[in-house]
């Protein structure tokens, strides 16, 4: 009788398991479960174009936006996402001839987009600005000021807009070295704005062993604080730091560095904003 039980057991095992491998629908049958998978590329054109086009909207002083009413399409990789919690609802993407900011009310972006994920992007339905001239895609937002600039889109509005054309491949990504002796040139800061670079030969001012990189004590309304460097004036170029990023209680290296990281602008200020502590790389201690 005990045999018939376990050959009976075995039977309802093995028909369990032949409908979990050949009737069972995976639900995410192609690709990513991210994204709008109906996108395809139509009208593509360049983030450089992009940013060419809507030049007067978004290199002005007064954070002014437009929404794109055209049947247009971007695609790059992504350059910076927020895994270590320095750069908060957004990624940075880029195509070769330019760099820019997507703005998404949407934590845990880096869990879907790592570095080195190629999107596609349809531009019809969202809007273009530049926050201190920095070019950004998202929605219009307003503050408790009555300042309106553009902004973080829902999640949802997101997921309808862009599409995953490729998984993460780093050896794509390769940080343009930036030009010192350009730091204060107006050309050279409107053109790479957004850009993953490279500023070799640095030392961090403060930089004593025991001052770090974000102190709550220090943050400003942003929660952030901003670290200058040897030799160049904070006025137009600073390291900048979330208080909630992974790497805030670090303290500044004491030696000379290169610093990697998604160079964006505030004004006439280079903001560069690191990704993870493994963003600097110690040359001289």
């Amino acid at each position: 009788m005990k045999d018939i039980k376990y050959i009976l057991l075995a039977l309802i095992c093995c028909m369990a398991t032949s409908c979990m491998d050949d009737d069972w629908e995976n639900p995410y049958p192609v690709g990513s479960p991210y994204g709008n998978r109906n996108l395809t590329e139509t009208n593509v054109i360049t983030i450089k174009q992009l940013k060419d086009q809507y030049t007067s909207v978004i290199f002005n002083s007064t954070n002014s936006y437009k929404e794109i009413t055209d049947d247009i399409q971007i695609k790059g990789y992504v350059t910076g996402n927020d895994i270590g919690g320095n750069i908060y609802n957004e990624v940075a993407i880029d195509d070769g001839t330019g760099a820019l900011l997507v703005c998404i009310a949407q934590g845990g972006l880096f869990s879907y987009m790592p570095v080195g994920t190629e999107i596609l992007i349809d531009l019809k339905g969202l809007y273009i600005g530049g926050y201190g001239q920095q070019p950004e895609l998202g929605t219009p937002y307003t503050n408790k000021n009555g300042a309106s600039y553009v902004s973080r889109m829902s999640r949802i509005l997101w997921n309808d807009h862009f599409k995953i054309l490729n998984t993460s491949d780093k050896g794509v990504i390769t940080p343009v070295e930036f030009d010192k002796s350009k730091y204060r040139d107006a050309d050279y800061i409107q053109e790479n704005c957004g850009k993953l670079m490279t500023i070799k030969g640095v030392t961090f001012k403060k930089a004593d062993g025991k001052t770090t990189f974000a102190p709550d004590k220090e943050k400003d309304a942003a929660n952030s604080v901003n670290r200058g460097l040897v030799g160049l004036n904070d006025s137009y170029m600073v390291v900048r730091t979330s208080t909630y990023a992974n790497f805030a209680a670090d303290a500044l290296p004491t030696g000379t560095v290169n610093i990697t990281g998604i160079f964006t602008r505030y004004r006439s200020t280079w903001q560069i904003l690191i990704r993870t502590a493994d963003d600097i790389e110690i040359i001289n201690q």
